[in-house]
C-alpha cells in the first residue's frame, strides 16, 4: 500500500508570515497537533503545539494578559517553526513512511511531491493501515500457524485453504525462533475445523485463532 492511499489530502496549513494566535486557532478548532508551514505551495517547515508552548510565557510570568497577547500576536510562525522537516513522497510505500517516523522519532510526515505539499500522514494512519492489512476487523477467522522455516510451507497452507474451498483474504509471515516462522492467515470462513485438522496433519501447529462474526 502506498502513502497516497492513506494520507490526508489538502491538510490544514499556515504561512510563515502568520502569527502564534493564528496557529492556536487553527489547531484548537480542528483538533490537530501540528501544522505544515507553506509558502506559495512549498513546504518550509512545521509548527506544533509543543513549539507554541515553548515560546509562550509561563503562568508565573509578571506580564499582564494584554502584554502576553501582544507578544504572541507579534511572533511570526517563521521564528518558531521547525525547518527542514522530514518528508515522504506520495508514491512511497507505507513501510517507508513508518521507518522514517520510527528512525526520526516523529509521529507525522508532510507528503511532498515536486517540492509541493500534497498531504500529511500520521502514525495513526499507519496503525489503521496495519489493522486493515491484517483484516483484524473483518468478519471471518484469523489464525496464526507455526511452521518450519522451509521452502514449500506457505504453499502447503494456501493449497490447504483451496482444498477446502476457503478464501484467503489476508496473509502475513513473521520469522520466529529456532527455525520456525509464524504465518498469519485471514479467511472469510467461520468453519475452519477441517482446515486446522489437515494443517496439523502436515506438521504445522495452530498457535492462535480468533473469529469475528
Amino acid at each position: 500500500m502506498f502513502v497516497k492511499n492513506k494520507m490526508t489530502s489538502n491538510p490544514f496549513t499556515i504561512s510563515p508570515a502568520q502569527t502564534i494566535p493564528d496557529a492556536q486557532e487553527i489547531i484548537k478548532n480542528n483538533g490537530i497537533k501540528r501544522l505544515p508551514v507553506v509558502d506559495n505551495g512549498k513546504l518550509v517547515g512545521v509548527v506544533s503545539r509543543g513549539d507554541i508552548v515553548k515560546v509562550s510565557p509561563s503562568k508565573a510570568t509578571a506580564l499582564s494578559m494584554g502584554e502576553i497577547t501582544y507578544l504572541l500576536a507579534k511572533t511570526k510562525i517563521s521564528s518558531i517553526m521547525s525547518k527542514n522537516p522530514v518528508t515522504v513522497s506520495s508514491n512511497a510505500l507505507l513501510e517507508e513512511a513508518a521507518l522514517l517516523m520510527r528512525d526520526n522519532d516523529i509521529g507525522f510526515l508532510p507528503v511532498v511531491d515536486n517540492e509541493k505539499l500534497v498531504g500529511i500522514i500520521t502514525e495513526s494512519d499507519i496503525f489503521d493501515s496495519f489493522i486493515e492489512l491484517l483484516g483484524f476487523r473483518e468478519p471471518g477467522t484469523r489464525m496464526t500457524i507455526e511452521v518450519d522455516d522451509a521452502p514449500g510451507m506457505l504453499s502447503m497452507i494456501t493449497s490447504t485453504f483451496a482444498k477446502f474451498n476457503a478464501n484467503i483474504t489476508h496473509v502475513a509471515v513473521y520469522s520466529s525462533a529456532f527455525g520456525k516462522s509464524n504465518v498469519v492467515i485471514g479467511t472469510n470462513s467461520l468453519n475452519t475445523t477441517e482446515i486446522e485438522k489437515y494443517i496439523a496433519e502436515q506438521g504445522a501447529r495452530i498457535i492462535y485463532r480468533i473469529q469475528n462474526k
